[in-house]
């Protein structure tokens, strides 16, 4: 997560979170430096972002403008949307109430460590961690 400005584009955050993901461990070897695509959806079609994306080694999944919707990415990019849906659930997150934005970025912080806890916690029934 990042946190800017609020009349910010989106797509201009586009390359520094891609930047901000750390290795992903896995199989025995040398870990993924990058991910293998990114999905994304038309606020983000701009060939600019495309070319950038690809030099990075990174297969761009990006809705097109003007196309019809239903086109299939919406079985992926869902769980953005569900993503933003379970931060609104935190009321101080839903309007943003601070004036500083490291108290806002903390909360922020917070909302999605527990909602990765609850996530975790929800897929290891009977299990502790």
């Amino acid at each position: 997560m990042s946190l800017t400005g609020g009349q910010r584009n989106d797509v201009t955050q586009l390359m520094p979170l891609l930047a901000a993901i750390p290795p992903v461990r896995g199989r025995r070897g040398r870990p993924r430096q990058s991910p293998g695509r990114v999905c994304a959806g038309r606020g983000y079609d701009h060939d600019t972002y495309r070319r950038q994306v690809r030099q990075k080694g990174i297969t761009p999944v990006i809705a097109r403008r003007g196309t019809a919707h239903g086109s299939g990415l919406g079985v992926h990019r869902w769980v953005a949307g569900q993503s933003i849906a379970l931060l609104h659930w935190f009321g101080r997150l839903l309007i943003r109430w601070e004036i500083r934005d490291d108290i806002h970025e903390a909360f922020l912080s917070l909302a999605c460590a527990l909602i990765c806890w609850r996530r975790l916690r929800n897929l290891a029934p009977g299990q502790d961690l």
